[in-house]
């Protein structure tokens, strides 16, 4: 599948019921276009079975109600509406995007409890989010932005609105041939990449930033468990911008990222080493298992 994103066969599954690609569409007053009043989920589907897709859904649930709002369906509704969506466009290797949003209703200011909660899920082909990067290591901006502490923003909600500093973000490092960039957090200390978490190596032991002003990612988790099953020791700390020259390699996670080497940030340079390699390849098999 190629080409613009509102222009494409298929089909989307919109407030219950399957529509044409094309006539999924929304008015140009829903409240989430102008106050940024939408959650949603990344997920990939492999060969037929989407990887942690009941996780990926209570987070969604979870997120509308950090933001102030109630998703009108349960878990096993969202469940059976991204399997719809699978199965209308004869997927089974997709990724999965669910989105819940404040619509255009009787209020069109920063209150919205009048306006309908809507959602849609879509899906399509995507291939590896960072290209080549998956196999040699990706570069990486160190970006101006950082994540916001806790207190002004709700951290742990998958909202759209967290993303427009990743944007810019990732904008400015694509600008300087980048793949992405890292970000600190408030306080100064390394945090994640715009829309994955990172984790590095030092001396056969990996230190990954603790998630207390960014999301905690379903693949994240994962990979820790992965890498304690392992019998390798994790780490979940502050971790200072002084520290990137010491660590030896380095990897992003993330639905999309998957698990991603990275070669270097800004002019820090890191291997893509044995052990990168191996969780990367664990990863693979395990979400296909």
């Amino acid at each position: 599948m190629a080409g613009s994103y509102e222009d494409r066969d298929g089909k989307i599954w919109l407030d219950g019921q399957l529509v044409e690609w094309r006539d999924a569409q929304v008015h140009i007053l829903t409240h989430a276009m102008h106050y940024a009043s939408s959650v949603f989920e990344g997920e990939r589907c492999y060969e037929g079975k989407i990887f942690k897709s009941r996780e990926h859904s209570k987070r969604l649930i979870k997120s509308g109600q950090l933001i102030d709002f109630e998703i009108p369906y349960t878990v096993d509704e969202i469940e059976a509406a991204k399997q719809a969506a699978l199965d209308a466009n004869g997927l089974k290797d997709a990724y999965v995007r669910a989105v819940a949003w404040r619509g255009a209703g009787n209020d069109m200011g920063v209150a919205s409890r009048g306006n309908p909660v809507r959602m849609a899920v879509a899906v399509w082909a995507w291939g590896n989010y960072y290209g080549d990067a998956k196999m040699k290591g990706a570069k990486l901006d160190i970006a101006k932005w950082r994540r916001p502490d806790p207190a002004t923003a709700p951290s742990q909600a998958k909202a759209a609105g967290l993303y427009m500093i990743a944007t810019m973000s990732k904008h400015a490092a694509e600008d300087k041939g980048c793949s992405d960039a890292m970000m600190f957090d408030y306080r100064g200390y390394v945090a994640e990449a715009t829309g994955a978490n990172i984790f590095f190596v030092k001396d056969g032991e990996v230190h990954t930033p603790t998630p207390d002003a960014f999301l905690n990612g379903i693949t994240r988790q994962t990979v820790i468990d992965m890498l304690k099953e392992k019998g390798i020791k994790v780490n979940e700390r502050h971790i200072t911008p002084e520290e990137l020259e010491s660590f030896e390699q380095c990897w992003l996670t993330g639905t999309a990222a998957e698990v991603t080497p990275v070669g270097q940030i800004g002019d820090y340079n890191f291997e893509v080493g044995a052990l990168t390699r191996d969780i990367s390849e664990s990863y693979e098999k395990l979400v296909r298992n």
